[in-house]
């Protein structure tokens, strides 16, 4: 689903302040794309739980699935639109290994230590999935495949490719991006995009340069 955003002349906006649309589905990423050994590969979920799990690719054919139509923000500033995923609602994985009352936050860890930190509100929103399809075929190596994780309501660096890991946490820490300037939360209407715009209280505080 998305949602129109009012303008400040009162019309709504599919496109968040200081974005453009673009269309098609830019590749962007940092690194490599790795290699998928389905011999090799798994999906761990552990932190603060009592029920840690490790799926393989095709266990997780097991659990829900669902389709999300939502647009996807760059913090760089393109905006593409209307991209139906498919793919483990993360409520479903919150369901079947639950954290404990005291986490407030998710690590996505993807190949190579790729990681970005969410707060579980925005982990645990209805929109929230680990992607398997885009648009009614696999993903592709270049966007994620076999596993991403789509966070559509915050900037594209909190919806990693390649997802290995969610890793629940009773407090926040940055993860790859986070450590490097951007900014903490990612409300793209809010133009939450860098560190020095954060507020107190919007995450750890930043190691000393």
């Amino acid at each position: 689903m998305t949602v129109d955003h009012p303008t400040a002349a009162g019309t709504p906006s599919r496109i968040p302040p200081g974005q453009r649309h673009v269309q098609g589905w830019p590749v962007s990423h940092y690194g490599p794309v790795p290699r998928f050994r389905p011999e090799r590969w798994s999906l761990r979920v552990h932190g603060a739980t009592s029920a840690e799990r490790n799926w393989t690719f095709d266990e997780l054919a097991g659990l829900p699935h669902r389709t999300v139509v939502a647009d996807l923000h760059c913090a760089t500033g393109p905006t593409s639109t209307d991209h139906e995923w498919y793919g483990i609602p993360a409520t479903a994985v919150l369901d079947v290994v639950p954290p404990t009352p005291a986490v407030t936050h998710v690590m996505a860890w993807a190949e190579y230590g790729y990681a970005a930190n969410l707060r579980l509100a925005d982990f645990a929103t209805s929109e929230t999935l680990l992607a398997t399809h885009h648009n009614g075929e696999p993903l592709t190596a270049e966007h994620g495949f076999p596993l991403r994780l789509v966070v559509p309501h915050l900037y594209g660096y909190k919806s990693p490719k390649w997802l290995r890991a969610i890793e629940y946490l009773t407090e926040d820490r940055r993860g790859f991006w986070e450590e490097r300037g951007y900014h903490n939360i990612a409300d793209p209407w809010q133009e939450q995009r860098y560190s020095y715009q954060e507020q107190e209280g919007d995450g750890p505080t930043l190691p000393a340069a």
